[in-house]
Protein backbone atom coordinates (compact mmCIF):
# COMPACT_ATOMS: atom_id res chain seq x y z
CA UNK A 1 0.00 0.00 0.00
CA UNK A 2 2.86 2.37 0.83
CA UNK A 3 4.49 1.73 -2.55
CA UNK A 4 1.19 2.27 -4.34
CA UNK A 5 0.72 5.64 -2.66
CA UNK A 6 4.24 6.68 -3.67
CA UNK A 7 3.60 5.65 -7.27
CA UNK A 8 0.31 7.54 -7.40
CA UNK A 9 1.94 10.69 -6.02
CA UNK A 10 4.78 10.46 -8.53
CA UNK A 11 2.31 10.00 -11.36
CA UNK A 12 0.36 13.06 -10.31
CA UNK A 13 3.43 15.26 -10.05
CA UNK A 14 5.05 14.22 -13.30
CA UNK A 15 1.90 14.24 -15.43
CA UNK A 16 1.45 17.95 -14.71
CA UNK A 17 4.70 18.80 -16.49
CA UNK A 18 4.65 16.15 -19.22
CA UNK A 19 2.79 18.07 -21.91
CA UNK A 20 4.71 21.31 -21.37
CA UNK A 21 8.24 19.96 -21.67
CA UNK A 22 7.35 17.99 -24.79
CA UNK A 23 6.76 21.28 -26.61
CA UNK A 24 9.28 23.64 -24.98
CA UNK A 25 12.28 21.58 -23.91
CA UNK A 26 15.25 21.43 -26.29
CA UNK A 27 17.49 19.47 -23.93
CA UNK A 28 17.83 15.65 -23.67
CA UNK A 29 16.51 14.06 -20.45
CA UNK A 30 20.03 13.47 -19.16
CA UNK A 31 20.45 17.28 -18.86
CA UNK A 32 17.09 18.20 -17.35
CA UNK A 33 18.47 18.59 -13.84
CA UNK A 34 21.81 20.17 -14.78
CA UNK A 35 20.56 23.62 -13.75
CA UNK A 36 17.46 25.33 -12.40
CA UNK A 37 17.05 27.16 -15.73
CA UNK A 38 17.01 23.95 -17.78
CA UNK A 39 14.72 22.22 -15.30
CA UNK A 40 12.29 25.14 -15.44
CA UNK A 41 12.29 25.22 -19.26
CA UNK A 42 11.64 21.48 -19.41
CA UNK A 43 8.88 21.61 -16.80
CA UNK A 44 10.62 19.42 -14.23
CA UNK A 45 11.89 21.99 -11.74
CA UNK A 46 9.92 20.55 -8.84
CA UNK A 47 11.03 17.01 -9.60
CA UNK A 48 14.69 18.02 -9.85
CA UNK A 49 14.49 19.95 -6.60
CA UNK A 50 12.63 17.21 -4.74
CA UNK A 51 11.79 13.64 -5.72
CA UNK A 52 14.33 13.43 -8.55
CA UNK A 53 17.10 15.58 -7.19
CA UNK A 54 20.37 14.78 -8.97
CA UNK A 55 22.63 17.35 -7.36
CA UNK A 56 26.04 16.31 -6.05
CA UNK A 57 25.55 13.36 -3.66
CA UNK A 58 26.34 13.69 0.00
CA UNK A 59 29.87 12.36 0.48
CA UNK A 60 28.77 10.59 3.64
CA UNK A 61 25.67 9.08 2.06
CA UNK A 62 24.93 5.37 2.35
CA UNK A 63 25.44 3.64 -1.02
CA UNK A 64 23.00 0.87 -1.86
CA UNK A 65 23.39 -1.36 -4.93
CA UNK A 66 20.70 -3.78 -6.06
CA UNK A 67 21.66 -6.68 -8.32
CA UNK A 68 18.39 -7.99 -9.66
CA UNK A 69 16.39 -9.39 -12.56
CA UNK A 70 13.24 -7.84 -13.94
CA UNK A 71 10.80 -10.73 -13.42
CA UNK A 72 12.06 -12.11 -10.10
CA UNK A 73 9.16 -11.69 -7.61
CA UNK A 74 11.49 -11.00 -4.69
CA UNK A 75 13.43 -8.40 -6.67
CA UNK A 76 10.23 -6.64 -7.69
CA UNK A 77 8.95 -6.68 -4.13
CA UNK A 78 12.15 -5.17 -2.76
CA UNK A 79 12.52 -2.54 -5.49
CA UNK A 80 8.91 -1.37 -5.26
CA UNK A 81 8.25 -1.83 -1.56
CA UNK A 82 11.56 -0.77 -0.10
CA UNK A 83 14.30 0.57 -2.35
CA UNK A 84 12.55 3.35 -4.25
CA UNK A 85 10.33 4.51 -1.34
CA UNK A 86 13.38 4.60 0.94
CA UNK A 87 15.34 6.64 -1.59
CA UNK A 88 12.50 9.11 -2.04
CA UNK A 89 12.37 9.72 1.69
CA UNK A 90 16.12 9.58 2.39
CA UNK A 91 17.72 10.81 -0.83
CA UNK A 92 19.81 13.37 1.06
CA UNK A 93 21.64 10.56 2.87
CA UNK A 94 21.34 7.69 0.37
CA UNK A 95 22.60 6.92 -3.13
CA UNK A 96 21.58 3.81 -5.01
CA UNK A 97 22.24 1.98 -8.25
CA UNK A 98 20.38 -0.74 -10.13
CA UNK A 99 22.21 -3.54 -11.94
CA UNK A 100 19.71 -5.57 -13.98
CA UNK A 101 21.18 -8.97 -14.78
CA UNK A 102 20.71 -11.23 -11.77
CA UNK A 103 21.04 -14.96 -12.35
CA UNK A 104 21.31 -14.63 -16.13
CA UNK A 105 24.13 -16.23 -18.12
CA UNK A 106 26.08 -14.82 -21.05
CA UNK A 107 26.77 -17.42 -23.74
CA UNK A 108 29.87 -17.73 -25.95
CA UNK A 109 27.59 -16.65 -28.82
CA UNK A 110 27.16 -13.26 -27.11
CA UNK A 111 23.58 -13.94 -26.10
CA UNK A 112 21.89 -13.99 -22.72
CA UNK A 113 19.91 -16.76 -21.04
CA UNK A 114 17.72 -15.57 -18.19
CA UNK A 115 16.27 -17.42 -15.22
CA UNK A 116 12.69 -16.50 -16.10
CA UNK A 117 13.06 -16.84 -19.85
CA UNK A 118 13.32 -14.52 -22.83
CA UNK A 119 10.77 -12.08 -21.42
CA UNK A 120 13.03 -11.45 -18.46
CA UNK A 121 16.03 -10.87 -20.73
CA UNK A 122 13.97 -8.29 -22.61
CA UNK A 123 12.85 -6.66 -19.34
CA UNK A 124 16.45 -6.53 -18.11
CA UNK A 125 17.55 -4.97 -21.38
CA UNK A 126 14.80 -2.34 -21.41
CA UNK A 127 15.60 -1.27 -17.86
CA UNK A 128 19.34 -1.29 -18.52
CA UNK A 129 18.86 0.90 -21.60
CA UNK A 130 16.58 3.25 -19.66
CA UNK A 131 19.21 3.66 -16.97
CA UNK A 132 21.91 4.23 -19.57
CA UNK A 133 19.78 6.79 -21.42
CA UNK A 134 18.35 8.70 -18.47
CA UNK A 135 20.28 7.86 -15.33
CA UNK A 136 18.24 8.34 -12.16
CA UNK A 137 15.52 10.09 -14.17
CA UNK A 138 14.57 6.58 -15.36
CA UNK A 139 13.62 5.42 -11.86
CA UNK A 140 9.90 6.40 -12.04
CA UNK A 141 9.45 4.43 -15.27
CA UNK A 142 11.25 1.38 -13.84
CA UNK A 143 9.24 1.66 -10.63
CA UNK A 144 6.08 1.78 -12.76
CA UNK A 145 7.13 -1.29 -14.76
CA UNK A 146 8.02 -3.35 -11.71
CA UNK A 147 4.78 -2.30 -9.97
CA UNK A 148 2.63 -3.52 -12.85
CA UNK A 149 1.07 -6.99 -13.11
CA UNK A 150 2.95 -7.51 -16.39
CA UNK A 151 6.36 -5.81 -16.57
CA UNK A 152 6.74 -5.99 -20.34
CA UNK A 153 3.19 -4.98 -21.24
CA UNK A 154 3.55 -1.94 -18.97
CA UNK A 155 6.96 -0.87 -20.27
CA UNK A 156 5.97 1.40 -23.15
CA UNK A 157 3.09 2.92 -21.21
CA UNK A 158 5.29 3.61 -18.19
CA UNK A 159 7.95 5.27 -20.32
CA UNK A 160 5.26 7.28 -22.12
CA UNK A 161 3.76 8.51 -18.86
CA UNK A 162 7.05 9.80 -17.48
CA UNK A 163 9.04 10.54 -20.60
CA UNK A 164 7.84 10.62 -24.23
CA UNK A 165 7.38 8.50 -27.31
CA UNK A 166 10.76 9.67 -28.54
CA UNK A 167 12.43 8.24 -25.44
CA UNK A 168 10.73 4.88 -25.99
CA UNK A 169 11.98 4.81 -29.58
CA UNK A 170 15.49 5.58 -28.35
CA UNK A 171 15.30 2.86 -25.70
CA UNK A 172 14.15 0.26 -28.22
CA UNK A 173 16.95 1.24 -30.57
CA UNK A 174 19.32 0.53 -27.69
CA UNK A 175 17.59 -2.78 -26.90
CA UNK A 176 17.79 -4.01 -30.48
CA UNK A 177 21.29 -2.74 -31.23
CA UNK A 178 24.89 -3.18 -30.17
CA UNK A 179 24.54 -0.67 -27.35
CA UNK A 180 22.05 -2.85 -25.49
CA UNK A 181 24.35 -5.86 -25.70
CA UNK A 182 27.30 -3.77 -24.50
CA UNK A 183 25.37 -2.50 -21.48
CA UNK A 184 24.17 -5.98 -20.54
CA UNK A 185 27.68 -7.37 -20.96
CA UNK A 186 28.94 -4.71 -18.55
CA UNK A 187 26.22 -5.69 -16.08
CA UNK A 188 27.21 -9.35 -16.49
CA UNK A 189 30.84 -8.52 -15.74
CA UNK A 190 29.90 -6.38 -12.78
CA UNK A 191 27.63 -9.07 -11.37
CA UNK A 192 30.26 -11.75 -11.95
CA UNK A 193 32.85 -9.69 -10.07
CA UNK A 194 30.84 -9.60 -6.85
CA UNK A 195 32.74 -10.74 -3.77
CA UNK A 196 31.40 -12.87 -2.30
CA UNK A 197 29.76 -14.20 -5.48
CA UNK A 198 26.01 -13.72 -5.50
CA UNK A 199 23.95 -16.79 -4.63
CA UNK A 200 20.50 -15.35 -5.26
CA UNK A 201 18.68 -12.17 -6.12
CA UNK A 202 17.83 -9.62 -4.91
CA UNK A 203 21.49 -9.32 -3.92
CA UNK A 204 22.17 -6.14 -1.99
CA UNK A 205 25.44 -4.41 -1.25
CA UNK A 206 25.79 -1.57 1.23
CA UNK A 207 28.75 0.73 0.65
CA UNK A 208 30.15 -1.96 -1.65
CA UNK A 209 29.88 -4.70 0.98
CA UNK A 210 27.62 -7.75 1.16
CA UNK A 211 27.14 -9.80 4.32
CA UNK A 212 24.30 -12.02 5.46
CA UNK A 213 23.59 -9.53 8.24
CA UNK A 214 23.40 -6.52 5.90
CA UNK A 215 21.23 -8.48 3.47
CA UNK A 216 18.82 -9.52 6.21
CA UNK A 217 18.60 -6.00 7.60
CA UNK A 218 18.05 -4.50 4.15
CA UNK A 219 15.33 -7.01 3.30
CA UNK A 220 13.65 -6.48 6.67
CA UNK A 221 13.82 -2.66 6.58
CA UNK A 222 16.18 -0.86 4.23
CA UNK A 223 14.84 2.43 5.59
CA UNK A 224 15.94 1.61 9.14
CA UNK A 225 19.29 0.28 7.93
CA UNK A 226 20.13 3.45 5.97
CA UNK A 227 19.13 5.66 8.89
CA UNK A 228 21.25 3.60 11.30
CA UNK A 229 24.34 3.61 9.06
CA UNK A 230 24.34 7.31 8.23
CA UNK A 231 26.93 9.01 10.44
CA UNK A 232 25.79 12.60 10.05
CA UNK A 233 22.80 14.42 11.44
CA UNK A 234 19.74 12.25 10.86
CA UNK A 235 17.01 13.74 8.66
CA UNK A 236 13.54 14.13 10.13
CA UNK A 237 12.31 11.28 7.93
CA UNK A 238 14.35 8.80 9.99
CA UNK A 239 11.75 9.25 12.72
CA UNK A 240 9.00 7.96 10.44
CA UNK A 241 7.98 4.47 9.41
CA UNK A 242 9.58 2.24 6.78
CA UNK A 243 8.49 0.23 3.74
CA UNK A 244 7.13 -3.27 3.49
CA UNK A 245 9.37 -6.18 4.50
CA UNK A 246 10.79 -8.21 1.60
CA UNK A 247 11.55 -11.88 2.19
CA UNK A 248 11.51 -13.85 -1.09
CA UNK A 249 14.48 -14.74 -3.28
CA UNK A 250 15.27 -16.13 -6.73
CA UNK A 251 18.10 -18.62 -6.18
CA UNK A 252 21.06 -18.72 -8.56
Amino acid sequence: MFALKVFVSLLAVLSQSHARFLFSCKYPPSQWCDSKEIAAECGVLEQCMNAFNVTKPNEGAVNVSLYYESLCPGCRQFLVGQLVPTWIMLQDIMNFELVPFGNAQETPEHKFVCQHGDDECLGNMIEACLLNELGMTAIPAIFCMESAPDVLKAAQLCVGVYMSGEIWDSVMKCVKGDQGYKIMHENAVKTGALKPPHEYVPWITINGEHTDDLQDKAMNSLFSLVCSLYKGEKPAACGLGSGKKSSSYCMN
